[in-house]
């Protein structure tokens, strides 16, 4: 139980200083004011020690050092095994059939038998070795005894001194007995201090291949900051990357693992290898551990990029330089280079370089664009820079929506031929009108004379999604946007995908976030060239580029976002993609608003002058179903087909990109189906002339 704490005090306002009452009070000790227990600052100044740098340094010390002897001895066993025993041989056959080398573990197998034979004989000759030396050692010693008695004779005749005869003999015996004497004397010392130089030599074998855990490593050595990419880092960390069939592969070859590999290449800031997988083993399972093979070779995830080459159980490692792909690539060539044009037929836009430091072009000819990805990557930059290349043409034309409305695309005022910019329902409804009257201008064109030439048409809206997300309707009850065969804006697109190419109609999109929702199947699908920035999840980068390319190995998903600004993966036959790969990773180039208006400003001095609507013109005002009424007139009924033709006349306008799905909508909302007379679909004039007046009708009871 806690002590209590007694204090002696006086009121604070007593009635008067001689009748003040002393009050006592009792107040529980504060928790606070407790004395800490001893074993709790023990325990505390433990932690303390435990967790302190100093202490982790030492631990990695000598964790470091102690292995550094222990894996030391471990690698001369096995280099003086390897020396004594096939076990290398052994070794090269395994890597090579898994390699599928036949030539090659023939090859070796042969240096196996060799190497067994010359040991055998070896062997062979040690059995008679012994014998050999006794004779060998008799007729040394007896040759030398006869030489150094010689030699006595000799000097005892120059001297005159019998006893000169066995001088050499017993010189040669001193000697020996002083090299006897040294070796007794280092004998001692040398049994003492032997046991520490082969520590010492086991020691230096296992610093020199740094063969202790990275933790326990220097500081230096252990963040690899810069180090090469060579054949052994690269076996290692397929080694230790979790898979184990791969590391038993890789173990049973030893060394061998290198076979794996093929020659590791500079490719830009980086260096770049193709690696056979041994049989066990899919494309899969190294490319779902991506970070860590990143930090296996001492490198950050967005530093390596994995994809599928041709070859089967094949996968191609780029490895960055550290820190390589955080420096700017450097400005476009349309902006350093003034006398620049383009060409839509035959040129390609300079875009940005690829991760092997070399530029990428892409060509727009007859090719639908889609661009997505997070906010704020660089999406807009990067189509406008697509735009900017090709406003060079003073062939191409361009219907532009901007449903961001911040300015991004107003340098193409006085360049486009409509120009609208905002994020209301209203823009999305003139958008909308904007793509349907180039879907008029496709239909117009596909009906020329065969062999027309018509210039180039591009339909770009910038921020895509707010069109399909709009929730307004038209008068008809249609919605503009949606994915619904009755969305405007959706129908429109999609026509233009399916007609547009041949005729020079193109349709670009910059869309944020792709889902089903914003960025429709059938839409996103019909985009010959595929790009997106940095994305979320693997499910949208294959709404982005498709199942092919992410299957491939294009993950916009693994981009960093924020860091990795303007690097796009690039699906698309318009761009040069390394033999057996879907994708390319593109670093694009920046160009601010300040040089993108001085790149216009020369498009625009290329063209006579362009009149920028800012609205389309919806012309007069048209009643669908009265106008069906007045073609139609007094027959019976008259065929679809002639109706359409009889619309389009009437108003090519607002009739011309019309189809039978349009006038069967207009028809059937109305009450007014049309149906099937000898085979033929037919529009019945009763039921149009009913229609018309159930709806005035219904119109002037609403009015009253």
């Amino acid at each position: 139980m806690s002590e209590n704490v007694v204090h002696l005090h006086k009121p604070t306002d007593p009635p008067s200083p001689d009748t003040a009452p002393t009050v006592l009070t009792v107040v529980p000790d504060a928790p606070s004011a407790r004395p800490v227990p001893l074993w709790v600052r023990s325990g505390r100044a433990v932690k303390t020690a435990v967790t302190h740098e100093r202490t982790k340094t030492v631990v990695r010390a000598t964790a470091r050092h102690g292995l550094y002897t222990f894996n030391g001895g471990r690698i001369v066993a096995r280099r003086a095994w390897d020396g004594r025993t096939g076990s290398r041989y052994e070794r090269m056959i395994r890597a090579a059939e898994a390699a599928g080398n036949l030539e090659a573990a023939e090859e070796w197998e042969e240096r196996l038998q060799r190497f067994r034979a010359a040991r055998h004989h070896r062997r062979m000759d040690l059995l008679h070795s012994p014998v050999e030396a006794a004779k060998g050692v008799a007729v040394g010693a007896g040759m030398s005894v006869g030489v150094l008695v010689a030699l006595g004779v000799v000097m005892a005749i120059s001297t005159g001194q019998v006893g000169d005869v066995i001088t050499p003999l017993s010189a040669t015996i001193d000697f020996i007995a002083l090299l006897i004497r040294i070796v007794q004397i280092v004998w001692g010392p040398a049994l003492t201090i032997g046991p520490f130089l082969a520590l010492l030599a086991l020691w230096s074998v296992g610093r020199k291949q740094h063969a202790a855990p990275a933790w326990a490593l220097p500081a230096n050595v252990r963040s690899g900051e810069g180090e090469p990419i060579t054949p052994s880092i690269v076996v290692k960390a397929l080694r230790d990357l979790g898979v184990p069939a791969l590391a038993r592969a890789i173990k049973e070859m030893g060394d061998a693992g290198a076979s794996m590999l093929g020659p590791i290449t500079i490719a830009g800031c980086g260096v770049e290898v193709d690696v056979t997988l041994p049989s066990g083993v899919s494309t899969n399972e190294v490319q779902n551990k991506r970070r860590k093979l990143a930090e296996n070779l001492t490198r950050h995830e967005h530093e390596v990029f994995i994809t599928i080459p041709q070859a089967a159980r094949t996968v191609r490692l780029w490895i960055a330089d550290s820190g390589a792909l955080d420096e700017p690539i450097g400005p476009s060539p349309l902006v350093t280079d003034e006398t620049m044009t383009a060409d839509y037929k035959k040129g390609k836009a300079p875009w940005g370089q690829d991760l092997r430091g070399d530029a990428a072009a892409l060509s727009l000819y007859q090719r639908h664009l889609l661009i997505t990805g997070l906010s704020n990557q660089g999406k807009t930059v990067a189509l406008r820079s697509l735009a900017l290349w090709l406003a060079l043409d003073k062939s191409v034309q361009f219907l532009m929506g901007d449903l961001k409305g911040v300015g991004d695309w107003a340098m193409f005022d006085g360049l486009a031929d409509t120009l609208i910019q905002g994020p209301t329902d209203e823009h999305v409804i003139q958008v909308t009108e904007m793509v349907e009257s180039a879907v008029a201008e496709m239909n117009r064109r596909i009906q020329a004379p065969p062999g027309t030439v018509f210039p180039p048409l591009i339909v770009l809206v910038d921020e895509a999604q707010v069109a399909f997300m709009c929730p307004a309707k038209d008068e008809e009850k249609r919605p503009y946007g949606g994915s619904k065969a009755n969305s405007r804006y959706f129908m429109a697109v999609r026509k233009i995908h399916n007609q547009g190419r041949a005729v020079n109609v193109l349709m670009w999109q910059g869309t944020q976030d792709p889902t089903n929702e914003n960025l429709p199947k059938l839409v996103r699908e019909g985009a010959h060239t595929r790009a997106s920035l940095a994305l979320g999840t693997e499910s949208q980068a294959r709404m982005a580029l498709g199942d092919k390319a992410v299957d491939g190995g294009a993950a916009p998903n693994l981009l960093r976002p924020g860091l990795d600004r303007g690097t796009l993966v690039v699906a698309s036959d318009g761009i040069s993609i390394p033999a057996g790969q879907s994708s390319i990773t593109v670093r694009t180039h920046y160009i601010d608003d300040d040089a993108a208006t001085a790149i216009t400003d020369r498009a625009k001095a290329l063209r006579d002058g362009v009149t920028t609507l800012h609205a389309v013109d919806r012309g007069p005002e048209h009643d669908p179903l009265a106008d069906i009424a007045a073609v139609v007139g007094d027959a019976p009924r008259v065929r679809t087909k002639d109706v359409l033709a009889r619309l389009a006349g009437r108003n090519p306008d607002a009739y011309g990109g019309w189809s039978f799905l349009d006038l069967k909508r207009v028809l059937d909302d109305a009450g007014a189906s049309p149906y099937k007379s000898d085979g033929v679909m037919c529009v019945a004039r009763d039921r149009v002339a009913r229609a018309l007046a159930d709806r005035d009708a219904e119109g002037s009871a609403s009015a009253e």
